[in-house]
């Protein structure tokens, strides 16, 4: 089969380029639970994406552009697959029993017994939203699902998103994956998503430049959002 990459790589670089006014920034469970140290889902990884996130955000919000943070939770009464069985570590705490990897530890519990500290759903200080931009909270992978995310995206007219966060393998697939379907134009920024396993990040990269999203640095990207 005769394929020609060049034009497809321009293609992609055309379709999928920032416009003015319809681009959006998400930043995706960027949470203590998985950053803080010593949280039972520690991504030691995601840690060292924070800086390029946070200039991201501020390249995003120097040009007045939606910036969308999103928080992986769990809930008492929200039951689903995500606490048992991948991840048990979501499961409320037991008294006098062990927590950690592997454990029930209220990690991003929410509801009357929420998770506090390193286990919070909270999003880290380093990237803390301000007042007035939208913090979705997702009960799975993907933050398309069940959330208001799509409805906010197409009520203020963004057609193109880009997208950062942890992990790689995970939820920023799993929502990256969801925007194509829903029509976004999503650009992944490489150096602003993270996995705790390399072998993973470096697969879920390859899947979705293969059909689902453009991947660019974060200075390329500034520098993007700088020509506007």
């Amino acid at each position: 089969m005769n394929v020609d990459n060049e034009e497809i790589n321009r293609r992609i670089e055309e379709k999928h380029r920032l416009v003015p006014g319809k681009s959006a920034l998400l930043v995706i469970d960027m949470q203590h639970g998985f950053l803080d140290e010593g949280a039972s889902l520690e991504v030691e990884t995601g840690r060292a994406i924070i800086p390029a996130i946070g200039q991201l955000i501020n390249a995003f919000r120097g040009k007045k552009a939606p910036v969308i943070f999103t928080e992986f939770v769990y809930a008492d009464n929200v039951p689903c697959l995500r606490g048992d069985p991948f991840g048990v570590e979501h499961l409320p705490a037991k008294a006098g029993e062990p927590t950690g990897l592997g454990h029930p530890s209220s990690n991003c519990l929410i509801g009357p017994n929420a998770a506090e500290g390193v286990e919070s759903a909270e999003t880290v200080e380093a990237l803390v939203p301000l007042p007035g931009e939208l913090v979705v909270q997702g009960h799975t992978y993907d933050k398309f699902y069940g959330t208001p995310l799509d409805l906010s995206l197409r009520s203020q007219g963004i057609t193109h998103l880009v997208a950062t966060g942890i992990t790689t393998d995970v939820c920023v697939s799993g929502t990256v994956i969801s925007g194509t379907t829903r029509d976004y134009r999503v650009t992944l920024c490489i150096d602003g998503v993270a996995s705790p396993f390399p072998d993973l990040h470096d697969a879920a990269l390859k899947l979705l430049a293969h059909k689902f999203a453009r991947l660019k640095t974060s200075d390329k990207l500034i520098a993007e959002l700088a020509s506007f």
